[in-house]
């Protein structure tokens, strides 16, 4: 690549977009790069262009403008709805005919998700399986039924197509309210979804809730050692040995995962902050029953599966997330205290 570095971003003004963005912002060579972005909101562009990046106001699911958007950049870092696949064809087509116009291959970076794995435990066991990175014979053992996985089989066929080099980071439960210059300047969403959604709905129902027994265990990592992991693989991609060292394609998978945690301890952690905060009278949470499930968790509850994997591929990049499960459940303090402040309606929100 010659001049600088185009790159669009997507979900910048999400809850991990905006974190990777600010992270992005601290790389000394950051002014090498030329940053675009999709944006729905013309006063959020407005503020972006402060932080020099060009906007592009639209919506990610427009495969025209994906298109158009995705054919003038040297490389894509989406972070937006891993489960968008007009957007990614969009934006596989704009890097293929990138690809045909200057005869270097394009770079993908999607945001999928450890929900790729989850399995049926509603809560009730701790899964036995465990996925690794470095092992893409086991992630295609994965069913196209599971979640994210069409989106990203087609990212990967683009790889395998010869005309764009793809990279999926999966995210598992992330947590901390985020922090940096897109979140202080009011462009980028602070908050996650997974312990935010437990805490309205327990805090709705006066307890502590899970799924069954709560006995079922994901992964988790901080956001801000998230963000650390995208700069470090986006130091592996411009590496003049990318094409020959770096995993991509069926090979490119990097679980952003670190310590594990049962849901049970997440439910706990929401019972006692509620008691603390005068919110709840009782500190052991108990099971959702299914009205509630409904309720709070119309579309899915990924809180009721298992989710096991290990970072074996992103680690191998130098990532080293020190943040631990414990430091995860003093966090819930914070979010308990942010939703009794906002007083919000759970049954109204999409959890």
């Amino acid at each position: 690549m010659t001049g600088k570095t185009k790159v669009l971003i997507t979900g910048i003004t999400g809850y991990i977009g905006g974190s990777v963005f600010c992270r992005l912002m601290q790389r000394p060579d950051f002014s090498s790069f030329d940053f675009r972005a999709i944006v729905r909101s013309t006063e959020k562009a407005e503020k972006l262009k402060t932080f020099g990046v060009t906007p592009i106001v639209g919506s990610h699911s427009d495969i025209e403008l994906m298109s158009k958007a995705a054919s003038e950049v040297d490389m894509v870092i989406a972070t937006a709805d891993s489960d968008d696949l007009q957007a990614v064809e969009g934006t596989l087509l704009g890097l293929k005919g990138r690809f045909e116009e200057t005869g270097e291959k394009p770079i993908f970076i999607n945001t999928s998700g450890t929900g790729l794995l989850v399995d049926n435990a509603a809560g009730m066991y701790p899964g036995q399986v465990i996925y690794d990175d470095a092992d893409p014979d086991q992630i295609e053992t994965l069913p196209a039924s599971q979640p994210h996985r069409s989106v990203d089989l087609k990212i990967v066929a683009g790889d395998k197509d010869g005309y764009v080099s793809t990279y999926i980071v999966l995210p598992p439960t992330i947590w901390n309210i985020a922090t940096g210059p897109l979140f202080e300047a009011g462009i980028a969403n602070p908050r996650s979804i997974q312990i935010p959604s437990l805490v309205r709905a327990s805090l709705d129902r006066g307890r502590g809730g899970m799924v069954g027994k709560g006995a079922n265990i994901w992964h988790n990592v901080d956001v801000h050692e998230l963000a650390d992991l995208y700069n470090l693989l986006l130091d592996a991609v411009l590496s003049p040995t990318a094409s020959t060292n770096l995993g991509h394609g069926r090979e490119g998978f990097y679980f952003g995962a670190n310590e594990e945690h049962k849901l049970y301890d997440v439910a706990k952690a929401i019972a006692e902050n509620l008691v603390a905060e005068g919110k709840a009278k009782e500190s052991d949470p108990t099971t959702f029953t299914k009205e509630e499930i409904v309720k709070y968790f119309p579309q899915s509850d990924n809180s009721e599966h298992n989710s096991r994997c290990r970072s074996t591929r992103a680690r191998a990049l130098g990532w080293l997330p020190k943040r631990t499960t414990q430091d995860m459940l003093a966090s819930i303090k914070a979010e308990v205290e942010v939703e009794i402040k906002n007083g919000r309606n759970p049954a109204s929100k999409r959890l």
